[in-house]
């Protein structure tokens, strides 16, 4: 086996096999690091309040750099469009989001989704721990500031209370308000006319919602780690065919020599 792995040929393959697995090494290597990077923004740049309009356009997925960012913007809310959001926690007892659509100036509007000519996103403007409490948003031209968070996916659950969605989906919202909408929502801190706070949670039984940035710091890609377990298997294979290669060479010359011997008048 040794005598047939020396050839020339053989020791040409090796090289090569050798170079291929280690160039498949360097990709899992690669892929293993990308598994722990995060395209998460740091925090000093996450907690700087942003305009809304310069962050990300409607019609488009968020970008990962734009969640959980600080934003701000100017508008006005539409009151006619309000949803309250069972199921949320908020110092350990279980209530409801009140959101309500807020117009926001200088907003693109996106064409042949609705018939308005504005578009709007979707604020959680405060906590309640029963829907009565849900005060009306304040009226006028105002600033808003607050976290921009990603869209939840759409809970369509049936014999939901009138006025009640299951989840923050832009996607439902917009079937339901019928009206151009960036794909996220704000959870609301400050809304200010002027110098004054007009927020409802100001006084009256709304609070504000608590939420923080999330943290990024231990957070893995999974996919990445496969692929990087996938890149050291290529590897051992690649090694594996010229070993299996080699034995393959090393039986069919001992099968000539077996066949030589038990016909020795045809040489």
């Amino acid at each position: 086996m040794l005598k047939t792995a020396l050839k020339p040929r053989w020791i040409a393959a090796l090289i090569l096999a050798l170079v291929v697995s280690g160039l498949f090494v360097l990709l899992s290597q690669w892929q293993f690091s990308r598994s722990t990077q995060t395209t998460m923004p740091p925090p000093a740049v996450t907690e700087t309040y942003k305009p809304l309009v310069d962050t990300f356009v409607p019609g488009s997925p968020m970008p990962s750099k734009a969640e959980d960012q600080l934003v701000s913007a100017t508008g006005h809310f539409d009151a006619s469009r309000q949803v309250i959001v069972p199921d949320r926690l908020q110092d350990g007892q279980s209530g409801y989001w009140v959101v309500t659509a807020f117009v926001v100036d200088g907003a693109p509007v996106l064409k042949g989704v609705a018939a308005t000519d504005y578009t709007i996103i979707p604020v959680a403007r405060g906590w309640v721990s029963d829907p009565a409490q849900a005060a009306a948003p304040p009226s006028g031209s105002l600033e808003l500031k607050g976290r921009l968070i990603p869209a939840e996916a759409p809970n369509p659950k049936p014999n939901m209370p009138q006025g009640q969605v299951a989840a923050v989906s832009s996607a439902e919202l917009v079937n339901v308000w019928k009206v151009s909408s960036y794909a996220g929502f704000v959870i609301s801190f400050h809304e200010t006319s002027g110098d004054k706070e007009v927020s409802a949670t100001v006084s009256g039984p709304m609070k504000t919602i608590t939420v923080t940035a999330q943290d990024q710091g231990n957070k893995i890609n999974w996919l990445n780690i496969f692929y990087a377990v996938e890149w050291v298997v290529f590897a051992g294979f690649a090694v594996f065919l010229w070993w299996r290669l080699v034995a393959d060479d090393y039986r069919r010359a001992n099968e000539i020599d077996e066949i030589d011997e038990e016909v020795p008048g045809d040489r």
